[in-house]
């Protein structure tokens, strides 16, 4: 039975060879990326880094990251998380990862950074917002944290669609408006007097049309920072994704948006897809558009993408999973297969859910270290981030991640289980 198991398992050392080749060759894809602005009011932001560093044993790998900040209510929480929310993020990532560990590492270390970047702006007692989305590319796999409404989509060399963020605007998120009305928030429109309602759904105190944001600390703190976090890999053919603010998708449909610019650079398709909703609407908004080509080495930019004519029910089709079935075929059965691929997809705003154990917890969460803001903890102080769940009875005392006193007062503020009064009781300038 056990040499039965070796020899399934033994994979030819040629086969080893090529996939080697194949990771060598598309593995590190040129990152070519183009942005846009027409600007109203002067609150969107964003950040653009195609080298960003991490040490892998002896040698240095690189990353890409890019950010767009909505801002409302004035500019300092968007200028504030572009120039913070990398930092903290990095902070959370445990060190001496391989390129396997860090990618999986991703979607909680974005949490605490996005959850951390929010705490500290709040404890400025600025009153201004911002939207978020948050790209990181990793060779073929692409991370998108988001809270707010600026949008992140996705077309892959195939020509298929994607959608990397979630809207978090009360219209059209009924699990959201249960959320904040089971935390304590109203949510109705505008009243203008003699019964009569108008505009989009709101949350009241503060009249925000979204139930995820930084900043916003007169809104509430139901109105959360725990980003929804998607994470997917490119076939090797590479993609486009076009990241933009809601002055651009009130004006376009996503199929709109990828049509108007096919086939230009980075730079003339962002400005291209700006002037198309300019044109629709109006400079109504800070209209801002990021476009990134993920290109293989071995393919021309002008040629991506160059995707198939779609039908309109094609861009409902979610991502493709492995094909559980191997090839009688040696090489077919065990190189990986050549799709997009869903590697992660989270979108609860319960910190219990989002920074769980799944992951190692040697690796991922240090036993004296607050699992948000990473400030040490002395063993006795430590909060498990499971009290006051219903699995709490069932992990050891032991069981991690920790928070400190102040975040975990910031999480029961989140959902619910602080009285409003209370709300500045542990903060300090």
């Amino acid at each position: 039975m056990m040499a039965a198991a070796r020899e399934h398992h033994t994979v030819p050392l040629s086969v080893l060879l090529k996939r080697e080749l194949a990771n060598e060759r598309v593995e590190k894809p040129e990152i070519l990326y183009g942005q846009a602005c027409q600007s109203k009011k002067g609150e969107d932001f964003t950040l653009l880094k195609t080298e960003c560093q991490r040490i892998v044993g002896d040698g240095i790998t690189t990353y890409s990251v890019f950010g767009l900040f909505d801002g409302h209510n004035g500019s300092a929480a968007a200028i504030y998380t572009k120039e913070n929310l990398l930092n903290n993020f990095i902070a959370a990532m445990p060190p001496d990862l391989n390129r396997e560990e860090w990618v999986a590492a991703l979607p909680r270390a974005l949490v605490a950074g996005f959850v951390k970047t929010d705490k500290d702006f709040q404890q400025r007692a600025r009153t201004s917002g911002t939207t978020v989305t948050f790209a990181v590319i990793e060779g073929l796999v692409i991370t998108v944290a988001s809270v707010g409404d600026s949008r992140c989509i996705l077309e892959s060399a195939e020509g298929d669609l994607y959608y990397l963020s979630a809207d978090h605007r009360l219209e059209c998120n009924e699990e959201e408006r249960e959320r904040i009305t089971a935390s304590g928030g109203e949510v109705g429109r505008l009243n203008t007097g003699g019964g009569a309602e108008i505009g989009p759904l709101r949350c009241w105190p503060g009249g925000l049309c979204l139930s995820r944001s930084i900043g916003d600390v007169d809104v509430g703190e139901y109105i959360v920072p725990v980003p929804y976090v998607k994470q997917i890999k490119l076939s090797t053919g590479g993609g486009r994704l076009i990241i933009s603010s809601d002055g651009v998708w009130d004006a376009l449909s996503d199929e709109v948006a990828l049509d108007c610019c096919r086939g230009m650079p980075v730079e003339a398709a962002a400005a291209q897809i700006v002037k198309e909703a300019v044109q629709v609407k109006g400079l109504r908004d800070d209209t801002t558009c990021i476009v990134i080509d993920i290109v293989p080495p071995e393919k021309p930019a002008a040629s991506l993408p160059q995707p198939k004519k779609l039908g309109r029910g094609v861009f409902k089709s979610m991502f493709r999973k492995r094909s559980p079935e191997s090839s009688s075929q040696i090489d077919k059965e065990y190189l990986e297969p050549d799709v997009v691929e869903e590697l992660f997809e989270e979108g609860s705003a319960m910190l219990s859910e989002r920074l769980d154990t799944k992951y190692p917890l040697c690796k991922m969460f240090k036993l004296f270290i607050c699992a948000v803001c990473q400030v040490e903890i002395k063993p006795d102080e430590g909060i498990s981030i499971h009290v006051g769940s219903s699995d709490f009875g069932k992990l050891r005392p032991w069981d991690g991640p920790f928070l400190c006193s102040s975040c975990q007062e910031k999480k029961e503020a989140m959902e619910g289980k602080r009285p409003p009064g209370d709300r500045h009781s542990s903060d300090s300038d």
